[in-house]
């Protein structure tokens, strides 16, 4: 099993959203982060476009097979790309096991994607 964190756009998140969900990936939390990198957004206040270093993004935190990494990191990528600098980044982990709290089951069968 692996665990794939993606910091993406809060623009593309709706796409992404969409995109995880035609591979039959409909479970995963996020959460609106703030981070520094080379991307550069500009505020716009009463006329006048303020530099900021602090970006918004947000990010999903998807558990999956492994059999389903390739088609989820695929799907991500496909939709969160926009060919900008500040896409985001995608962050893949180990999973060692996992555990259904309601039946006590351990598993990658207790995972939603088959």
């Amino acid at each position: 099993m692996k665990k794939i964190e993606a910091i993406i756009r809060l623009t593309r998140f709706e796409a992404v959203k969409k995109a995880l969900e035609e591979h039959n990936i409909t479970f995963f939390s996020y959460w609106d982060v703030r981070g520094t990198g080379v991307a550069r957004e500009g505020h716009l206040y009463r006329g006048t476009v303020y530099d900021t270093s602090i970006i918004e993004r947000r990010l999903l935190s998807i558990i999956v097979r492994d059999e389903n990494m390739d088609t989820t990191i695929q799907a991500i990528i496909g939709a969160a790309k926009t060919d900008e600098v500040g896409d985001g980044r995608i962050f893949i982990s180990d999973i060692v096991d996992t555990y259904q709290i309601r039946t006590g089951e351990s598993g990658p069968e207790t995972l939603y994607s088959k």
